[in-house]
């Protein structure tokens, strides 16, 4: 196959490393934690100790200041052993980036170090039970008043949510601004007024804890701003290319990881007197599912490669989602088929695989959104 170009040596060793903690310190007990619904605190200190987390975080502020392709290697490792409960991604790759870019000197100083050790949790609230992907829609407000803001209302499908230690909430800093009317704020949990809500019961993924949050007259002093008042869908905007790339890049890595569980498993299960790999079925199936993986592949791994550079436009980050994420679900369905009835059965990662695929299609942005993207890109954004 196609050699990867990506990655130097160090990134390779760094990768070695994230494999033997991976395969130590999460794999053991990924299974406990899919029955608790929940991952242990200790897990996010010890990857914090090991540089997992906030790869790219500048090193006066406590981190390893990398490029974005450390971060990578976590979430592909983290990908490949099917251990979806930690969400080091969401954390590191996705609220991360905000304080960074965007915050004050006093929000980066109070919350970065803490974040690269895994001391504070990160949780990004965006989604609303009343709307999903349409952030102009949002419902939650922050009135400004003498000492601050008052943030009043309630978000869904949070993720990291009833772990997080420091929430970015999107709210609404004026109703009749439309999308210069949402600004975000940066809050530590413990603020009076806000409330964790349900661990929400999932199809998938259910090692790692997704919540209801809600807000009630949650007063926050005008520092926890991040960035400019009004600013927020602006930012949400330019921050959500990186975090569709990364969903591509795990859908890749997934869909890689169940062709090789499938590969090993169909060689070994015998029926009609031999391997089934032996079939002509089961290898055209195979091999068709590695040529379009592997043309996926390089398109994400480009994309990759321009976002480093600082080139990557909106519509190729979401093109980059729309086909990985689709070829990830139809990847895990056909390898599930090739395993038969044992397929799925929860004891095989194929099964485990199938449910926690169809996320990728929902998070950071729909399908349907995707599209739209795309479509304003071809058309022009009146379209």
């Amino acid at each position: 196959m196609i050699p990867r170009t990506l990655f130097s040596a160090e990134h390779e060793d760094f990768r070695q490393s994230v494999r033997r903690f991976i395969e130590a310190e999460v794999v053991p007990h990924h299974d406990r934690w899919e029955e608790e619904g929940i991952v242990p605190r200790e897990i996010w200190r010890r990857a914090g100790e090991m540089g997992m987390l906030c790869a790219t975080v500048p090193e006066r502020y406590g981190g390893q200041g990398g490029d974005f392709l450390f971060s990578l290697v976590v979430g592909e490792e983290m990908a490949r052993a099917g251990a979806n409960g930690p969400y080091f991604h969401l954390h590191s790759d996705v609220v991360t980036p905000y304080v960074v870019a965007y915050g004050s000197e006093e929000q980066k100083r109070s919350w970065l170090p803490r974040m690269v050790s895994g001391e504070a949790i990160g949780a990004i609230a965006m989604t609303e039970p009343g709307g999903g992907s349409d952030l102009q829609g949002i419902e939650t407000t922050a009135s400004a008043d003498a000492d601050g803001y008052v943030i009043s209302g309630q978000k869904v499908f949070i993720s990291n949510g009833q772990l997080a230690d420091v929430i970015i909430i999107a709210a609404k800093t004026d109703r009749t601004a439309g999308a210069r009317g949402v600004t975000l704020f940066l809050v530590d949990t413990t603020t009076a007024g806000f409330e964790r809500g349900r661990r929400l019961k999932k199809v998938g993924l259910k090692a790692q804890d997704t919540s209801e949050l809600f807000f009630s007259e949650m007063r926050v002093p005008a520092s926890a701003v991040l960035g400019e008042v009004g600013a927020g869908f602006r930012q949400l905007m330019t921050e959500l290319a990186q975090e569709r790339l990364v969903q591509a890049c795990r859908s890749v890595t997934s869909a890689e990881a169940a062709i090789e569980w499938t590969v090993a498993y169909t060689r070994d299960r015998q029926a009609f007197g031999g391997p089934i790999s032996d079939f002509q079925n089961t290898r055209f199936k195979v091999a068709e599912l590695v040529a379009e993986t592997t043309a996926q592949r390089a398109f994400v791994d480009r994309c990759v490669a321009l976002h480093l550079e600082g080139e990557l436009e909106a519509a190729d980050a979401a093109i980059a989602k729309l086909n990985a994420t689709n070829l990830h679900c139809r990847v895990v369905d056909e390898c599930l088929q090739l395993h038969g009835g044992w397929g799925y059965m929860w004891e095989y990662p194929i099964a485990r695989a199938y449910v926690d695929a169809r996320q990728a299609r929902l998070a950071g942005g729909t399908t349907e959104v995707m599209k739209l993207i795309i479509a304003r890109q071809i058309y022009g954004t009146e379209s």
